[in-house]
C-alpha cells in the first residue's frame, strides 16, 4: 500500500496552523509544520486572502493528498465566530482549488482520538502529538493543533478500513 500525505489545518483569522504529516505502513512522520500569522490586523478581506495564499503555497510545497480540518465550534461571541468561519473557508477554497478534498473534525473529535479525552488540554494534545510523530523541537500551539487534525484524520482512515476489511 502506498503512502499518504495529509495537510492538517487549524484556522484563525489571525493565525493559521498547519501540518503535513505522512503515513507509510502505519508509521506517521511529521514533514513539516507551522503557522500562517496574519501581519495585517486590519480588513478581513486582506486576512482571508493571506491565509488563502499561505495555504495555497504549502500545498505547492508539499503536495498533500488529502486535507483534514478543525470544524468551526460554538464561539460565545458571534462576531469571532463568524471571523472563524471566514478563515476556514479561505482555507478549504485554496485545498478545492488544489483538488483537494476536505475532511471536517471536530475538535473534541481530534482531542477523543489522540488522548482518549475530549475536553484534554492544549498541553496535553501537544504530549501526545510529540509522542506519535516523534517531535523534539516544541512547536506553536496552532501547529500541534494542526497536527493532531492530520494525525486524527489518518487515524480515522486506518479504523474504517479495518472495520471494512471484517464486515
Amino acid at each position: 500500500m502506498a503512502g499518504s500525505t495529509v495537510l492538517g489545518l487549524d484556522p484563525g483569522s489571525r493565525n493559521t496552523g498547519w501540518g503535513i504529516v505522512r503515513e507509510e505502513s502505519g508509521v506517521l512522520t511529521m514533514v513539516d509544520a507551522g503557522v500562517i500569522r496574519v501581519q495585517c490586523l486590519g480588513d478581513i478581506d486582506m486576512r482571508l486572502g493571506t491565509i488563502f495564499d499561505g495555504v495555497s503555497g504549502i500545498i505547492k510545497r508539499h503536495e498533500p493528498l488529502e486535507a483534514a480540518m478543525e470544524d468551526v465550534f460554538v464561539a460565545a461571541n458571534p462576531g469571532s465566530a463568524l471571523k472563524l468561519g471566514q478563515a476556514r473557508g479561505a482555507a478549504m477554497a485554496a485545498c478545492a482549488v488544489a483538488g483537494i478534498r476536505v475532511s471536517p473534525y471536530a475538535p473534541t473529535a481530534v482531542k477523543k482520538s489522540l488522548v482518549g479525552v475530549g475536553r484534554a488540554e492544549k498541553s496535553q494534545v501537544a504530549f501526545m502529538i510529540a509522542q506519535v510523530l516523534g517531535c523534539k523541537k516544541p512547536l506553536a500551539a496552532d501547529a500541534t493543533d494542526a497536527l493532531a487534525v492530520a494525525v486524527c484524520h489518518l487515524n480515522q482512515r486506518r479504523f474504517k478500513r479495518l472495520a471494512g476489511a471484517r464486515a
